[in-house]
């Protein structure tokens, strides 16, 4: 089974790293001001800015 790669608040990370907010579509639609955060591996991700949108890994 694959990694997942979108996260809902709440989900534990899967790795340490910087994940970001995406919009409901996909992470091409462009959300002014998204939420960033940074997680270590097994912790809970935060509330989003709205229901509708997930926690993406952020990839430097």
């Amino acid at each position: 089974m694959g990694e997942w790669t979108e996260y809902r608040p709440g989900d534990r990370a899967p790795n340490d790293g910087k994940y970001i907010e995406i919009g409901e579509a996909s992470f091409h639609m462009g959300i002014n001001n998204p939420k960033k955060v940074e997680l270590h591996k097994g912790e809970p991700f935060p509330e989003t800015s709205n229901k509708d949108r997930k926690w993406k890994r952020l990839h430097n």
